[in-house]
């Protein structure tokens, strides 16, 4: 067992999105590659979850500030 991490993990370089249940607080954050990546993992969860994008992480922070609420068109 042991004991659980106390610092944060680091973030990979690229783009996350988080993936929520429709009125949940809390979600999984998925990692992509690319950006075609990250629109390939939104087209699929799109229509059954709530998607955020979180935007393109470099040096394990995020580039944009603001997190984005994808709306199903």
């Amino acid at each position: 067992m042991g004991r659980p991490a106390t610092r944060p993990t680091k973030l990979k370089d690229g783009y996350y999105i988080e993936i929520r249940n429709k009125g949940s607080k809390s979600g999984v954050k998925l990692y992509s590659g690319t950006k075609l990546q990250m629109h390939r993992a939104i087209k699929m969860y799109e229509r059954s979850k709530e998607v955020i994008i979180l935007g393109e992480s470099v040096n394990g922070k995020f580039v944009d500030k603001e997190p984005k609420l994808h709306v199903v068109d």
